[in-house]
């Protein structure tokens, strides 16, 4: 391959929902029929463009969204150009995970978890967009509660001490929003990793949790070697975050937040309370 090829990146948009396939074969340009047949397709264009040393990362197309920048791009969505622009577009724009030789299946699934998380934090941002200024300080009221959530996890996570920890965090808006965030955590924290993806997208629904909504939920589980996994928990109420009783976070730690239903507890996990969290927001949006 030549040597400006493998410098090039490539994003590859792939139809992983049946619907959505189903959708583009009434397009006459679309050149697939059997759904099954091309993944399969896709699978070796991955495994091809990654043999030849260049960076491949990979799109959910999505029919619905492509239609939507058909009509605003102005073109014609059935034409093989018009879905290579929507291709870029979202290597510029959308989730995206990197191929490095993952089966199909784990891919898709990572790359559905993507678009998800993407969709939550959008969501969050307009929520967080609509809470407006202070009226008495004329301070931006989202971007306040961002910052407020950023100290309040750095608090947390000191207060936790070294170790991996998981933090999920679960909000009641119009739509359940629901971020989780793992990260590793040695003996100094630096407050340089919350400005990733993931991170951010975190403490965005925190955020909206601690003004927009008001309640919600956080729990945190630790992993050190040689030691149980420890949980703790904590309601979001008025903004802070007050610490549950060792029952109450087994019950929360034990209920599946989509669905409600419970969980059977997992073995050697110690259910902890919620330590105290002294972080106060300084702007609360009723």
């Amino acid at each position: 391959m030549p040597a400006p090829l493998r410098e090039t990146a490539v994003t590859v948009a792939v139809l992983a929902d049946p619907d959505d396939f189903n959708a583009m074969r009434q397009l006459p340009s679309f050149p697939h029929t059997d759904h099954t047949r091309y993944l399969a397709d896709i699978n070796d264009l991955l495994h091809s463009l990654a043999a030849d040393g260049g960076h491949v990362t990979v799109a959910l197309f999505d029919t619905d969204d492509y239609s939507d920048f058909c009509d605003d791009s102005r073109i014609n969505p059935d034409a093989h150009t018009s879905r290579t622009a929507y291709t870029a577009d979202l290597a510029a724009t959308g989730p995206r995970i990197t191929y490095t030789g993952q089966s199909l299946p784990d891919l898709l699934e990572a790359l559905a978890d993507a678009d998800v998380r993407h969709a939550t934090h959008a969501y969050a941002t307009a929520l967080l967009a609509e809470l407006g200024h202070c009226g008495q300080c004329g301070r931006d009221l989202g971007i306040a509660a961002f910052e407020h959530a950023s100290a309040t996890v750095l608090t947390l996570l000191d207060l936790a001490g070294p170790g991996t920890h998981h933090l999920a965090c679960s909000v009641p808006a119009d739509e359940q929003l629901l971020a989780d965030l793992i990260t590793t955590i040695g003996d100094e924290i630096e407050d340089t990793f919350l400005c990733d993806t993931e991170s951010t997208e975190f403490l965005t629904v925190l955020a909206v949790g601690m003004t927009w909504s008001g309640h919600g939920g956080l729990v945190l589980r630790t992993t050190t070697p040689d030691a149980p996994d420890r949980v703790h928990g904590w309601r979001l109420c008025q903004g802070r975050l007050h610490p549950l009783t060792e029952a109450e976070v087994f019950n929360a730690y034990c209920t599946d937040a989509r669905t409600g239903e419970p969980i059977a507890p997992e073995p050697g996990i110690e259910y902890r309370a919620g330590f105290p969290l002294t972080t106060a927001h300084p702007h609360t949006h009723a």
